[in-house]
């Protein structure tokens, strides 16, 4: 069917997989991902940029309002500016522990076992900063927030299906980011420590949502 475009079109013809092999990749992809978790004890062995690289290439295939692709990922594995991103992170932690009035917040993360100590952020070989873009050379972007987030999990994705693990860290407020890595104009997202699991390492007793909470067929599948 030829239909009439304004702006160019390319043809899309991806194979089609028989029924059987597509659920199996279904069933295998859900079993990697089912294997992944937040990590806050991390190796300080070295992980090579290239890893970054096809993570954010894989995070660069996420769908975007009107394809403005509105992020940047700038990631870093010098130590000073680690240790002042961890310096100024665990400055407001601290008074997000201490000083803030939060306590149904406080007490939904009590099972984590977290606190304002950060020092994940020294010893995680890299730290990657996810920015939103909420304007492109002074141009609007649109759905912003949602297109940066699933850039994000596509990014947690590709870094796990290399063996590699992180954690969606994000201090409130992040503006000492936009500072340290210049990215005026833009907001900080999510901050990823990124590495390897330390030997030692654990991580909460946590069950996932089953699917009949998660999924539901409207109408019924008759």
């Amino acid at each position: 069917m030829t239909r009439p475009h304004t702006h160019p079109f390319i043809p899309f013809t991806p194979p089609r997989l028989p029924i059987e092999e597509g659920l199996d990749r279904g069933r295998a992809f859900h079993r990697l991902l089912d294997a992944r978790r937040s990590v806050r004890w991390f190796s300080p062995d070295p992980v090579p940029a290239e890893a970054i690289e096809l993570a954010v290439l894989a995070a660069n295939t996420a769908p975007s309002g009107a394809h403005q692709q509105p992020w940047r990922f700038v990631a870093t594995r010098n130590p000073d500016l680690k240790r002042r991103i961890r310096t100024a992170a665990e400055e407001e932690e601290r008074r997000f522990y201490h000083e803030r009035e939060l306590p149904e917040w406080h007490a939904a993360l009590a099972h984590l076992e977290t606190d304002a100590n950060k020092e994940f952020l020294e010893i995680a070989p890299w730290l990657v900063v996810s920015f939103a873009q909420k304007q492109q050379d002074g141009r609007k972007t649109y759905y912003t927030n949602e297109s940066v987030g699933i850039a994000c999990g596509l990014f947690i994705a590709a870094l796990h299906s290399m063996g590699l693990a992180t954690l969606t860290h994000t201090p409130n407020p992040m503006t000492f980011l936009t500072d340290l890595l210049g990215r005026e104009g833009e907001r900080p997202y999510i901050l990823f420590p990124v590495g390897y699991p330390a030997d030692d390492c654990e991580v909460p007793d946590l069950r996932r949502k089953p699917l009949e909470e998660a999924l539901t067929f409207a109408g019924g599948l008759a």
